[in-house]
């Protein structure tokens, strides 16, 4: 048995796990702590700490998943003053090996440790297990990813494809794109600017300033709550989760056509990514905004607007979509990651 440490990295929160591997590379984990990330100066107190409190021992390999870019195994965070250097961790914390992966990359080993119970099937399709596999997460971002089978195993590639050009379809989408390149004097809109928690804000602004639906008094308090505390690093309130909640509740008409319209968008950008690796191992749709709104998912706008590609229909219709359930995904793929150093 293999001692292993897997983390998930992140500016609010952080998650460590120490896991036990066999040799047949089973894991099992042996302890597991929840931390506020910015109750610390740096990462290295964090661990120690995790690790006297779990009194396992020192484990052999470690992996991290960060939040951010990770360029020659050392990460800047994003929404934290923290700089992480996998060597002086190694030095620090007496590991052996320890990796930094991006958060997403992450998600993509995590992928190859699912069961069944973690993924809802969207659509069947006809799958190819030697087939590319395809990754899409609307989150804080818009992560895109995918694996490449090689041998016994997948390689995995991080990708910044979020940051491509929303490609507007329709004449409500092109009033969206001229409304967010005026709001923000850009030159650009990239897709994850419509495809995120913050696209989602930036939808029901758009819908409510071209008046295409009155405001409710709740929804519309959380809102100017928030763009009140633009600037900020931690906002007091969620307008995507209160949006989202009452957009499923069907308690707010503009609520709902926002999600509708977040929705399509969604759906559009996974067939542009499926277009470009044709991942029939299967498409994955990570992130946290896909669970909570997994009903909408099932009505099949998403579907639609993911086959809606002309002559190339067919093909999309054949390639299998995984909702991703487990939000511990990054997680799990982090300990795979520690498992293969």
């Amino acid at each position: 048995m293999a001692l292993l440490l897997a983390g998930d990295i992140g500016g609010t929160k952080t998650i460590l796990r120490l896991v036990e591997v066999s040799e047949q590379e089973n894991l099992s984990t042996i302890a597991e702590e929840r931390y506020r990330s910015g109750d610390y100066l740096d990462l290295i107190p964090m661990v120690k700490e995790f690790l006297g409190k779990a009194d396992a021992g020192t484990p052999q390999k470690a992996c991290f998943a960060i939040a951010g870019p990770v360029v020659h195994n050392t990460a800047k965070l994003t929404n934290l003053a923290w700089f992480l250097d996998g060597e002086v961790l190694q030095q620090e914390l007496g590991i052996s090996q320890v990796s930094l992966i991006n958060d997403f990359a992450a998600v993509g080993y995590g992928i190859l440790g699912l069961t069944p119970e973690d993924v809802y099937t969207l659509q069947a399709g006809k799958p190819n297990k030697d087939a590319p596999i395809a990754i899409i997460g609307a989150g804080t971002g818009l992560g895109q990813g995918f694996l490449i089978k090689q041998g016994d195993t997948h390689q995995v590639f991080p990708s910044e494809g979020g940051h491509s050009d929303f490609a507007p379809r329709t004449e409500l989408e092109f009033q969206l794109l001229k409304y967010l390149l005026d709001k923000h004097d850009i030159q650009r809109v990239s897709v994850e600017r419509v495809v995120s928690g913050l696209g989602l804000v930036s939808i029901y602004q758009f819908l409510r300033d071209r008046q295409i639906a009155s405001e409710s008094p709740e929804i519309a308090a959380v809102v100017r709550t928030w763009e009140q505390e633009a600037g900020r690093q931690e906002k007091s309130v969620d307008p995507g989760a209160a949006i989202g909640k009452a957009a499923l509740e069907k308690s707010d008409r503009l609520s709902e056509q926002t999600l509708q319209l977040f929705v399509e968008a969604y759906g559009a950008e996974a067939g542009n990514l499926a277009l470009k690796l044709l991942p029939y191992g299967g498409l994955y749709v990570a992130g946290g905004i896909a669970p909570k709104i997994l009903a909408l998912l099932k009505e099949g706008s998403f579907l639609l607007n993911f086959t809606q590609k002309g002559r190339m229909r067919s093909i999309l219709e054949d390639i299998p979509i995984h909702i991703i359930l487990n939000s511990q995904v990054g997680l799990i793929g982090a300990a795979i990651c520690a498992a293969r150093l």
